[in-house]
């Protein structure tokens, strides 16, 4: 059985904290043995603990590929979508790498699970029987569904007919999504379960859909073929329409952490960050990336969350209306992590319609590197202002110090490594700063020395 992670949501739900570069799955929130650790990394960790982790692939966006691997280190395969199209284009894009990249039978069963679940270990084991339920039962799809503990308004519910069990499966008869509560109770007393977003298949199941589609199975075709990919979700698009589909129940502890209300009931600590809150405050979490202190006084059942992205107070039970409250917010990711550190944007400033001003504030971890690249349409002045590196620029390396300043100019190769944690602030002044004009990357330091015979 082959695994397929979803991990590349836009990052509305946990605004400020996420954005489009780091999504929630990525915020170190959650606690494991007294260290800070994403929704990804627990649960890929869970995986290795259950011994499915070797299965694992993961589909992202590219814009959070480096985040993945500085969080799992390089550990599991990353299916890169060319664009967000939803959830089909994500799951059809996975079976295509598996079938051609990694030369997985077209019997295969393929189990796809969300990143953002808040379960026991004993989940995992339930998610490797999914194999069996789809091979024995012959369905198109078999799925996970959690015995509910109450009549929630806030999930979907898989709904099973009046047929007898096969093979210690439901038969599925329809799915509800989001009920009301009075409605939840009717379908808890039909035998109903929540829908956790988990489910299998047989790998062919889902080739066949791509072909009758008229697209390629072969992973490099299909992702220049990616925008002609219906843009619906994988329920939409193949559960509703599925001939057989089949269910098997958990009776455990699962929660998704898909909102405030939902993540701070998870997280052991009331305060992250600088800050205090009141002692006549009730049920507050305050979470401050800044590097100024936040006060919170009197307040009751709130969450309070400010990163370089903005700042949010928001009572909790009305935190799920938060992505529908900031559609407007567009403005460039302020905070993202990448595989050799972090840069948070400390101000933008654009004058006379042309000529762009972007100051980062750039920290490289000890022992990593940025890419030996050039740009178009920029200038780049460093100042650093903590640690030691080596910088490669015109050919030539040398060390550098806090307090060196390096002014950069377009069309200069340069590369830069950090030999002690590296902090430096950025100045960027150009006509068109993008990611998109790093330009003729090489990302290994050893290559880098290569390509220079330094």
């Amino acid at each position: 059985m082959k695994l397929v992670l979803l991990s590349g949501g836009s990052g509305k739900r946990l605004w400020p904290l996420s954005n489009d570069a780091r999504s929630k799955q990525f915020l170190k929130v959650l606690e494991d043995k007294n260290n800070r650790v994403s929704m990804v990394q627990r649960v890929y960790k869970q995986l290795k603990n259950v011994g499915l982790d070797k299965s694992v692939v993961i589909a992202t966006s590219a814009s959070q590929v480096d985040m993945i691997r500085n969080q799992l280190e390089n550990k599991v395969p990353i299916v890169v979508e060319p664009e967000r199209r939803d959830t089909f284009p994500a799951i059809a894009l996975s079976a295509s790498y598996l079938y051609s990249k990694c030369s997985v039978d077209r019997d295969e069963v393929v189990g796809i699970l969300p990143v953002d679940p808040y379960v026991e270990d004993a989940f995992f084991l339930k998610v490797a029987e999914l194999e069996s339920a789809v091979k024995n039962t012959e369905s198109d799809l078999a799925l996970i569904g959690v015995k509910p503990t109450f009549p929630s308004s806030k999930y979907g519910y898989i709904v099973p007919s009046n047929a007898n069990s096969e093979h210690d499966c439901l038969q599925v008869s329809h799915f509800k999504e989001k009920p009301s509560e009075l409605q939840a109770k009717e379908l808890i007393d039909k035998g109903a379960l929540w829908n956790c977003g988990v489910f299998a298949f047989k790998l062919s199941f889902i080739l066949n859909i791509i072909e009758g589609l008229g697209l390629s199975t072969n992973y490099e075709e299909l992702k220049k073929q990616y925008d002609l990919i219906n843009k619906n979700s994988f329920d939409y698009e193949v559960v509703e329409k599925a001939n057989k589909i089949v269910a098997i129940d958990y009776n455990g502890y699962w929660k998704d952490l898909g909102t405030w209300n939902t993540l701070t009931e998870e997280m052991t600590t009331n305060i992250m960050g600088i800050g205090t809150i009141s002692e006549d405050s009730e049920n507050v979490h305050l979470i401050n990336e800044l590097e100024i202190p936040v006060a919170v006084l009197g307040g009751k059942n709130l969450i309070v969350a400010a990163s370089p992205d903005g700042i949010l107070v928001s009572d909790k039970e009305s935190s799920p209306k938060l992505k529908d409250l900031i559609t407007d917010f567009n403005q460039r990711p302020m905070y993202e992590e990448r595989i050799w550190g972090w840069y948070k944007v400390l101000d933008f400033s654009k004058y006379d319609k042309k000529m762009e001003v972007l100051t980062k504030k750039i920290c490289i971890n000890a022992g990593k590197n940025l890419s030996y690249h050039y740009h178009q349409h920029r200038v780049e002045v460093w100042t650093i202002i903590k640690g030691s590196g080596e910088l490669i620029m015109n050919n030539e390396s040398r060390a550098i110090n806090a307090g060196d300043v390096i002014e950069i100019s377009p069309y200069i190769k340069h590369a830069l490594r950090a030999i002690e944690d590296l902090e430096i602030i950025e100045i960027q002044k150009g006509t068109n700063i993008v990611e998109e004009d790093i330009k003729d990357p090489i990302f290994s330091w050893n290559e880098i020395l290569l390509d220079l015979k330094i």
